[in-house]
């Protein structure tokens, strides 16, 4: 379930709310729970890549270089001196 931040133009708080994608959005503030001026902010999403990737495994090319390889390991598979 995404986290949603949300500010409160009253009492000036920035609060954050577990909410489903398809709810509507806050209509008061839950600190000082008497303001109607709460705007929903829009903010990063917090998520990692890790691992090789979908790209590196799936859906790569033969003849693509891969991203981690050193210039050594490159000249060294294909044959030739650095």
């Amino acid at each position: 379930m995404p986290i949603y931040e949300y500010y409160c133009e009253v009492c000036k708080s920035n609060f954050e709310v577990f909410q489903k994608i398809n709810e509507k959005a806050l209509s008061k503030c839950i600190k000082c729970t008497k303001s109607t001026k709460v705007v929903k902010l829009l903010s990063a999403p917090g998520f990692r890549l890790k691992g090789s990737g979908w790209y590196e495994t799936d859906f790569k090319k033969d003849n693509k270089k891969n991203l981690h390889t050193t210039e050594k390991e490159i000249n060294k598979k294909e044959g030739k001196k650095a």
